[in-house]
């Protein structure tokens, strides 16, 4: 696995959300990983979009998550911590101190770390190249699959034509969207106090807006076409908080398009088995699956999210 050479992409100067995130508590572990549980195993692991210090952060799932799987490489593919709403408004629970160490010690254990900052985390990008506490920071990186393909792994911002032509609407988008998480809360606590599974306000929306489903499908497009004129064989992404796969053409070769979703909305992961099969893990899911849950509610939820 080769990263990315660094020139390609400019760096920006020292940005002011810097002082956010030195503020971050350094305290230990509050909730200690548990003891006697088999992680599943996987070659490597993405994740991205986790928005740590925001209250839509599903710090619960993801923390689960990374109790029960273990992985020679992990990626964490931007938006790690939301610099935005830390900037704003500074909020960092025991919770998110929880999975920030659990990461570290990932690192300690041996698994390659390589953090690629998106849009929302942007103020470590001016460290690109350098190593702290065993995580690589990265702009962009190559990843070699065991059976052989070359996936390029990048946040994405780089091709949301919001962000790049009218970052002042990205930013209203941000607070529009930190609404819709407020109200997302809400409506799964209700839920848990009814013995229900979580569930996506803000997904199904996104899912029902046909200019948000347009979006989507251009972005996925114009990813996949840069990642065809690097040469490669396909790209890996987050940004959008859409878990996908789709296979674009592109002069005659065929392309992979890999979304690993998100911590805020969907709870997804990207894994890599031993064997180079890819696969986007829903993590409320597989905890149904885990604790034996047989609710029809979650397959007919899920359902009516694919049909729309």
């Amino acid at each position: 696995m080769n990263d990315l050479a660094s020139s390609a992409f400019p760096l920006p100067s020292v940005d002011s959300d810097l002082g956010s995130i030195a503020k971050l508590p350094t305290r230990r572990l509050q909730t200690p990983e548990p003891e006697g549980i088999k992680r599943r195993k996987y070659r490597a692991i993405w994740i991205s979009d986790v928005h740590l210090g925001t209250k839509g952060c599903n710090a619960e799932l993801l923390i689960d998550f990374l109790d029960h799987t273990d992985s020679e490489t992990m990626y964490l593919v931007g938006d790690i911590i939301d610099g935005w709403r830390l900037k704003k408004k500074f909020y960092w629970p025991a919770e998110h101190n929880d999975i920030f160490w659990r990461i570290l010690k990932r690192a300690r254990r041996g698994t390659r770390i390589v953090y690629i900052p998106g849009n929302h985390d942007e103020m470590f990008r001016q460290f690109t190249g350098l190593n702290f506490g065993g995580v690589e920071i990265r702009r962009a990186a190559f990843h070699d699959t065991a059976d052989g393909r070359r996936l390029i792994v990048l946040h994405g911002d780089e091709f949301d034509a919001v962000m790049l032509a009218h970052r002042w609407l990205a930013f209203v988008g941000d607070t529009l969207y930190h609404v819709m998480m407020g109200l997302n809360h809400w409506v799964n606590k209700a839920r848990r106090a009814l013995g229900l599974p979580y569930w996506s306000l803000s997904k199904m929306a996104k899912h029902k807006v046909k200019n948000a489903v347009e979006f989507i499908g251009r972005y996925e497009e114009v990813v996949a076409k840069a990642a065809a004129e690097r040469g490669v064989d396909g790209v890996i992404c987050g940004h959008i908080h859409t878990a996908e796969f789709r296979e674009f053409t592109h002069s005659g070769k065929t392309i992979e398009y890999w979304n690993d979703g998100d911590w805020v909305e969907g709870c997804n992961a990207l894994v890599e088995h031993f064997d180079g099969r890819m696969e986007i893990l829903n993590w409320p899911q597989e905890i149904a699956a885990r604790d034996g849950q047989s609710d029809p509610r979650v397959h007919s939820e899920q359902t009516e999210l694919e049909a729309a």
